[in-house]
């Protein structure tokens, strides 16, 4: 275990993503000095394909959700066990249709109208309906 106190997602989906969008940018590094534009589509293609892989890797639970975990938590070879409901407030679990939906619905509030008793302020003594007759 490292010597520092925080999680900064060391996860099995961010270093396999990064390695394979360094090689797609030294793809593309190279199709820059070669002034090659297949070299440089396959560079791009590579970079897409990094974003691909770490996004699959993270819905499979090798990746972390948004924020801190706890500690026991914070090895390579650990499982998110919590990635197959989606984790709240992460783009690509909503991407991947997972995660906590809000409800947005608001329920109609019925508006006063003929034949409606608006009541308000205190109610009138048992009494006071009888004396008023």
């Amino acid at each position: 275990m490292s010597a520092h106190q925080y999680d900064e997602g060391h996860t099995v989906a961010g270093w396999t993503g990064c390695a394979v969008a360094i090689v797609g940018s030294a793809v593309l590094g190279l199709g820059v000095i070669m002034v090659s534009a297949p070299v440089l589509a396959g560079g791009l293609a590579i970079v897409v394909v990094s974003v691909l892989v770490t996004w699959a890797l993270h819905l499979t639970g090798w990746g972390k959700p948004p924020g801190r975990r706890p500690r026991e938590e914070w090895g390579m070879r650990v499982r998110d066990s919590s990635a197959r409901e989606g984790h709240p407030g992460c783009v690509g679990c909503r991407l991947a249709g997972r995660g906590r939906v809000r409800s947005t619905a608001v329920e109609p509030v019925p508006e006063p109208g003929v034949g409606s008793v608006v009541v308000t302020g205190e109610p009138e003594p048992a009494g006071a309906e009888a004396a008023a007759r």
